[in-house]
């Protein structure tokens, strides 16, 4: 097993769905192999233009071919595995490159760089980890902690931020996969995107201390295996959080707010939503709610 890169580019003409699945050609089937059971890190293009960093990790279950495409296959990831980072980790600052085989002495990296597959360091991976995901800004909020989740912990992430340590990091990685810390960098994820701003009625209340009122709210549940992706996410206040989870409203694939004909009080309802009963959704459309989780609430949630 060996850690990898997968390069991911939103809008390209790869089937791709990083929380779920990574499509490449042959010519990197060796490479992606050699990754099943482990982390790979994505790596993209800071607001899908200029300079290149890394996003989000998972771990590969399986690779298997494309049932459609000849010479093309397709990489699986773990369920649930998938977390998307606070912070857009630039691939360098000046010659300091995070992958260490880039490095050339110069601000300009190795031709290693060309490859959308290559191995990296158990060492780079979590140096970038760490600098995704400082864990150094506020805390979940109490309501926000299951301690009877069998991946709770009551300690390792109220401390201050430290330097790098490559030993250390391992047992901080290992916290990042608790429940409590993934809600917490979701949450803080979601809020940023959408400007600590209700989706839906676009009220934005804060208080003294800075804190949202919005909730991140996932659009394919949890305990459905949707995943902590900005994607799956919006910010909502508490009562359209309560209405969403309930089907009571939903939104369309153009952003539509959608009322249920459930609902008791539909003009009261209706007067709480933005004007133009559209959803106000991040400028950029990598964070902006996927058509595929969209699809699955009207589907399996939303009350007609």
């Amino acid at each position: 097993m060996a850690k990898g890169v997968f390069l991911h580019r939103p809008g390209s003409i790869y089937d791709d769905l990083p929380h779920k699945r990574y499509q490449f050609p042959k010519q990197y089937k060796t490479r992606v192999e050699q990754t099943v059971g482990d982390w790979i890190v994505y790596n993209e293009l800071a607001d899908g233009k200029g300079s290149s960093g890394y996003s989000a990790i998972a771990k590969v279950s399986r690779v298997e071919p494309d049932p459609l495409i000849p010479n093309m296959f397709v990489a699986h990831m773990e369920q649930g595995s998938y977390l998307g980072f606070e912070r857009f980790v630039p691939y360098r600052s000046g010659s300091d490159f995070m992958e260490t085989r880039l490095t050339t002495g110069t601000n300009k990296p190795s031709g290693y760089v060309q490859s959308a597959v290559r191995e990296i360091s158990d060492e780079d991976f979590f140096r970038i980890c760490h600098r995704g995901n400082p864990l150094e800004d506020e805390l979940p909020r109490t309501d926000d902690i299951d301690e009877a989740d069998p991946g709770y912990t009551s300690d390792g992430f109220r401390e201050s931020a430290v330097p790098f340590e490559f030993g250390g990091e391992r047992e901080r990685f290992l916290q990042l996969q608790s429940r409590p810390i993934r809600k917490k960098i979701f949450r803080n994820a979601v809020i940023k995107a959408y400007d600590k701003t209700c989706a839906f009625t676009g009220m934005q209340f804060i208080n003294g201390g800075g804190r949202a009122e919005v909730q991140a709210a996932h659009i394919v549940p949890v305990e459905q295996n949707g995943p902590d992706h900005v994607q799956n996410g919006m910010a909502l206040s508490g009562t359209v959080h309560w209405m969403f989870d309930r089907g009571l409203v939903s939104l369309s694939n153009d952003y539509e707010i959608l009322i249920s004909r459930q609902v008791n009080d539909i003009d009261r309802v209706r007067n709480l939503m933005l004007p133009d009963g559209k959803a106000r959704v991040p400028d950029d459309h990598r964070m902006r709610p996927h058509p595929t989780f969209l699809d699955w609430h009207r589907s399996n949630c939303f009350k007609q």
